[in-house]
């Protein structure tokens, strides 16, 4: 008897230590969002939870508890009460002072509202989550088209249908938990008695189960009404979306079946008067029994029997509605198509035309860029370089592409004599800087060329940064106090260190014993409570790595796997592309190895990493899910336009949406049903052999010049093949530089012309026996060589293939890019530069444009006899090193000669500008020599010396 009253306490006590704790995450939540200037967007989550958890509590308890009291007030005799209560008069020891002498029925009472109230929390507690389809239900947009089928708004798919759907569940979780309610009831009064011997229910439980039975019936009548929406998500392998069986077949066989559950319920309520087990067996089995054979059965023998030998003729219709709007849901399109005629007409000319794109081709993949940023710029342990991004710049007047990584701090690194609460929380709290190159230049070691460097950052030719503290990024994920009594760790500086002290605009202020007992226990450190180190002037900085901070203010947005840092106005900020999507676009497949059919980039979100300030800017505005968010939420979202300038010059189109829309995209640019049925022009990505047998190539961020176009710009890139082959078939870009941005275009190589794609290129790079004779060779002699990712650069009409080669030591860490391995053609060349690559494939072309010029002749220096020279050469008319007078004609043609020399040079040193100019000097040169010589007398005044030409006059 004594452990009752210690079982009891300790129920108490848990139950008051979850609401505390409840309490407390409240509590913080809004204080934290306050902070960031976001209490708006807390409130309106915190009252949809608690108004549909409210809602769906009081619709489910009164469902339980009315169930349960009818099963009482219509059961055959009082029951016992349970012998936790004591039997009859007894006092119940479980809730002492509650019953003296308590009524049976009135215990019961109790029992059954407990039993309301505690399935009735659990429920609503799970139907809470679902606040997004009830804001989104109220607040919905209109999509502005229709569904083919049922003409109506897509509107109605993404934000109603999902809601009823949601709504038909919790109806029948309900009835189902009242039923078990009532069962309960009616069994512990014997009126349901289940045993070996014996079976038998009593008249009064019949009638109660018959009542629910038919609610039973209306709700799945209400269902079947539902189920002809959800045929528009079907998939038979042929067609996704309602096909040609569902629409003759499916659609009559649902208003049939809502026929008969409606017929089913008011047999069930009919049962009231006769209470027996025959009509409600008989709903039971005429409803389940007719959707098996209607639903299940007959479509399947339709499908078999008629669909299938006439499948394309039948289904073509909707295999076309099945284009469109997978189309539309992808945003397809709106890609243009255009030809690429895939030239073998490249040469210096097209080269120097293209000097923007040839001077941004990167040689540096993330992978070993990373490992030597890590060599060369971690400077100390507890930093690191998580992650490598690739950006655009405006540096030394030119639009350049280059990579850059923020340099974070990894308190974990710390030595492990190291990691106190002081160091881990009060000392080393940020990361610092960020190292940029550009994609294509490299030292003479191999080693990339640095625009920003060093601890605090140093700007050669990059952006400079004023503030480069970084308290918010990618590896941020602890709670830090600024302000204490110590100050801050800044960066190594010598034998010494720097410090700081944080005066950014985020944090928590600590001051009182009650805000510091609020956090130590939410972060269940009593640290902060006792620590002499926080006064009341400290601040607390959490939830600090970028997307968890993004995801607690808009849990609703998809966030894209890869945020990416930004050097602006001095500042270090952070762009996170979200997405919002939905599972709910009717016609449309899903994406493989995604559940969601339907996606937009609809929102930039902007994060100061010192500050930690969230904006969030509408990208796409005529998105109707984040214009209903726009509603939901007036205060969170900012039109595009508001974004800083400078900012909006870097944004890019998101690398998992475009991979996405690729993939979809494979199959869905056959507009044509009968293509698309037969598979006949299937898209795949080209195989990517230097990571692994199955990979397949990535997209990838390219600065070039289309075809046509005036200027280079911003692309993401990806190559398309075949199915089953390897040969290349188009190329997918999307723009990532405004006003153009998001734009996306697809160019179609002719299918009748053969044109290698990267997997055969790779096998011609590995059948070049000099090539593959270097590599052997550097893999031999204690270095490993690490092949780079072959990228396709579109230049005018052709393809140009590049591919880095790294290489590092068998026992270090700091690859080099040593080679460059160029494409085009049928030739295939490796050496040190891009440049002398580009030179060793173009030379032969360049030099055949320059074959006017004849080298022999003006080859300055000592002079010789000409062969066809008769007579004698008097003494001093051909004196060695000394060349003869000459006239106009030769100056021309020797600075002619120079100005070849130079071209060359230029060539191969890859100075294209250079190249150019020397060729349009030269060229004003040979047109001047080609031009009629003057006429000259037949008389001369003197006859012809030596000095003339050099030569007699033949007899």
């Amino acid at each position: 008897m004594r452990r009752r009253p210690l079982a009891v306490a300790s129920i108490v006590i848990l139950v008051c230590l979850v609401t505390l704790g409840r309490v407390g995450d409240f509590l913080v939540d809004w204080i934290w969002f306050s902070s960031i200037g976001y209490p708006d967007v807390f409130w309106t989550v915190f009252k949809a939870k608690a108004a549909l958890g409210a809602a769906t509590f009081l619709g489910s308890g009164l469902s339980l508890w009315a169930s349960g009291v009818l099963a009482l007030r219509f059961a055959r005799r009082p029951a016992p009460l349970p012998p936790a209560f004591g039997v009859g008069s007894a006092a119940v020891p479980l809730l002492p002072g509650l019953f003296r002498r308590a009524d049976p029925r009135f215990a019961w009472r109790f029992l059954i509202a407990a039993a309301a109230v505690i399935p009735g929390a659990f429920i609503a507690a799970g139907e809470t989550g679902n606040w997004d389809l009830a804001l989104r239900f109220i607040a919905q947009a209109p999509y502005g088209q229709s569904d083919p089928l049922f003409n109506t708004d897509i509107g109605f798919y993404l934000f109603s249908l999902p809601a009823y759907v949601a709504l038909r569940n919790w109806m029948l979780i309900t009835l189902f938990a009242s039923t078990l309610v009532a069962g309960l009831v009616y069994w512990a009064h014997g009126d349901v008695v289940i045993a070996a011997q014996s079976r038998w229910i009593s008249p009064a439980a019949i009638a109660h189960g018959s009542v629910l039975l038919g609610l039973f019936f209306v709700v799945k009548a209400w269902s079947y009404v539902l189920d002809r929406f959800l045929l528009l998500y079907g998939d038979n392998g042929v067609v996704v979306g309602a096909g040609y069986t569902d629409i003759h077949v499916g659609l009559p066989v649902l208003w049939a079946l809502v026929a008969v559950a409606s017929v089913a319920a008011l047999l069930s309520w009919a049962n009231l008067r006769r209470r027996t087990f025959r009509l409600p067996l008989t709903a039971v089995v005429l409803v389940f029994g007719s959707s098996f054979v209607l639903s299940l059965v007959c479509p399947a023998l339709f499908q078999r029997i008629y669909v299938k030998p006439n499948e394309l003729q039948l289904e073509a219709p909707y295999i076309g509605q099945n284009i469109a709007l997978t189309q539309e849901a992808y945003n397809l399109r709106q890609i243009a198509v255009k030809p690429f005629p895939a030239e073998l007409g490249l040469s210096y000319q097209s080269i120097q035309d293209n000097g923007a794109t040839i001077d941004n081709i990167r040689l540096w993949d993330w992978q070993p860029l990373v490992d030597t940023y890590a060599q060369l710029q971690e400077i100390r342990t507890y930093y690191k370089f998580r992650d490598m991004e690739v950006d655009r710049y405006e540096i030394g007047g030119s639009y350049q592409q280059v990579m850059l990584s923020a340099r974070e701090l990894e308190p974990a690194l710390l030595p492990p004599n190291a990691h106190t609460w002081v160091n881990l929380h009060l000392l080393f709290t940020h990361g610092i800087g960020v190292v940029m190159s550009p994609v294509t230049q490299k030292s003479a070691e191999g080693l990339p060329t640095l625009y920003l460097k060093d601890i605090p950052p140093v700007a050669s030719l990059g952006p400079a940064i004023r503030q480069p503290r970084i308290y918010f990024g990618q590896a941020s994920d602890s709670y830090v106090i600024v302000k204490a009594s110590t100050p801050e760790f800044d960066y190594p500086k010598g034998v010494d260190n720097a410090y700081t002290t944080y005066d950014g605009s985020d944090g928590i202020t600590l001051a009182g014993a009650a805000r510091r007992t609020l956090f130590a226990w939410y972060f269940g450190d009593t640290n902060i409570l006792l620590s002499n180190y926080v006064t009341d002037e400290s601040r607390i900085l959490f939830r600090r790595n970028i997307q968890d901070r993004v995801r607690v203010i808009a849990p609703f947005l998809r966030l894209d796997r890869d945020p990416y840092v930004v050097v602006s106005g001095g500042r270090l900020f952070w762009i996170q592309d979200t997405y919002t999507t939905s599972d709910w676009f009717p016609y449309a497949r899903p994406a493989p190895e995604e559940t969601a059919n339907y996606i937009r980039n609809s929102v930039k979100v902007v994060i100061d990493a010192y500050n930690g300030s969230v904006a969030f800017y509408v990208a796409d505005p005529s998105d109707p899910i984040v214009a209903t968010y726009r509603r939901i939420f007036p205060g969170l979202f900012k039109p595009l336009e508001a974004m800083p300038p400078d900012l909006q010059r870097h944004i890019r189109y998101p690398e998992d949406l475009f991979l996405m829309q690729a993939r979809m995209y494979r199959a869905y640019h056959m507009d044509a049903p009968e293509v698309f049925y037969n598979r006949e022009d299937l898209w795949q990505f080209p195989r990517e052999p230097n990571i692994s047998e199955h990979a397949t190539m990535a997209p990838y961020y390219a600065i070039m010049r289309l075809p046509g176009e005036a200027r280079a710009q911003f692309f993401l890139m990806l190559p398309m093949v075949p199915n089953q082959r390897q040969n290349m078939i188009a190329w997918l870009a999307a723009r990532c530089d405004p006003p153009d941005y998001g734009k996306l275009i697809v160019y179609e190589f002719p299918k009748d012309k053969l044109v290698y794609g990267p997997f055969q290129i790779e096998a011609r790079i590995n059948q070049n026996t000099e090539i593959s004779q270097q590599i052997t060779l550097w893999n031999q002699s204690g270095s490993r060589v690490i092949r780079g990712n072959l990228l396709v650069i579109p230049i005018a009409n052709s393809v140009l293939y590049v591919t880095p080669l790294y290489l590092r030591a068998e026992t270090g860490q700091l690859p080099e890019l040593k080679r460059v391995i160029a494409a085009y053609g049928e030739r295939v060349v490796m050496e040190e530069t891009l440049s002398a690559a580009l030179a060793s494939l173009f030379k032969e072309s360049a030099i055949g444009e320059l074959s006017p010029v004849r080298p022999g002749p003006m080859t300055p220096g000592p002079m010789t006899p000409s062969p066809m020279t008769r007579g004698p050469i008097t003494p001093g008319s051909m004196t060695p090193g000394r060349p003869s007078p000459a006239g106009p004609g030769d100056d021309r043609a020797r600075a002619a000669l120079r100005h070849y020399d130079l071209a060359i040079e230029r060539l191969k040193a890859g100075d294209w500008s250079g190249f150019g100019a020397e060729l349009e000097a030269l060229r004003a040169l040979l047109e001047a020599l080609s031009q009629p010589a003057p006429l000259v007398s037949k008389e001369r005044t003197q006859p012809p010396t030596a000095t003339d030409d050099g030569l007699r006059p033949q007899p």
